[in-house]
């Protein structure tokens, strides 16, 4: 079994067949010591056939595969099989850009942080001109959480995040879908935790190539903040789980490891 690696990327992926081998490749030539972990939320096109087509024998590419659930039911799903001391959730459809992870990772790196957010909204990268009741939504959303968390994050809905493995497992996550995100930042704000925040480059889509965020979603996410910042903390949880990761292995609903 292959040991410990600085970084664990966690991808989670459902119908990204023509992207994901673009990121994967982005990955690779970065120069770093990784793990990606694509977890694929029941792809009904070549997805996972793309992924394990690039796992081997003691490498760094692994897949795990689960029925349709989420980005949040996915994200849950991964998490027990990191073996990074840091993790970057990394999305699949390459709106986020995996040159910037090194920046991202710094401030772990010089242990200053424990969570670093990749803000779309704080300018000096490039942005693609998206949505605009997308970016008016994004913003207040990041307003509540400051008035919630007395907090100054100014992307709160960002995907590109990097953890502290220790400090991605002591959070209570239960949102199935992109409620998975205003979950994360609340729990990080009410655990008090280091949070920095460095501009990233975006190249969103919109909904005719793929998009699937809605403004359902962002209903769904005031009342997930509202949620987190009056529900009891949990305890956070201790050790390593004991169950790791297979190379060239999937796992089922049940966990069951299929070769």
């Amino acid at each position: 079994m292959p040991g410990f690696r600085e970084i664990s990327f966690l991808i989670p992926a459902y119908n990204e067949a023509r992207t994901i081998a673009d990121v994967l490749d982005r990955i690779a030539v970065l120069d770093l010591d990784y793990e990606a972990i694509v977890i694929d939320d029941g792809s009904t096109d070549a997805t996972a056939e793309i992924v394990l087509s690039r796992t081997t024998s003691g490498g760094r590419v692994h897949l795990l595969r689960k029925p349709n659930g989420g980005k949040g039911t996915a994200l849950r799903h991964g998490v027990p099989h990191c073996r990074g001391n840091i993790v970057v959730v990394q999305d699949a459809d390459m709106e986020y850009d995996p040159c910037d992870v090194p920046a991202l990772i710094e401030p772990i790196q010089r242990d200053v942080a424990d969570v670093v957010y990749g803000s779309r909204l704080s300018g000096g990268r490039p942005q693609r001109a998206y949505l605009f009741w997308h970016l008016v939504g994004n913003r207040f959303l990041s307003l509540l959480t400051g008035l919630l968390f007395n907090t100054t994050i100014t992307d709160m809905e960002t995907g590109y995040k990097a953890f502290r493995l220790d400090a991605l497992r002591q959070l209570r996550l239960t949102e199935d879908r992109f409620g998975i995100e205003p979950e994360i930042t609340g729990e990080i704000c009410r655990r008090r935790m280091r949070i920095y925040e460095i501009p990233i480059a975006y190249y969103g889509r919109t909904y005719e190539e793929g998009k699937n965020i809605s403004w359902r979603d962002g209903f769904r996410a005031v009342f997930v903040l509202v949620r987190t910042r009056i529900r009891p903390l949990r305890e956070p949880e201790r050790g390593l789980p004991e169950a790791l990761l297979e190379p060239r292995a999937y796992s089922s609903a049940a966990g069951q490891t299929i070769r």
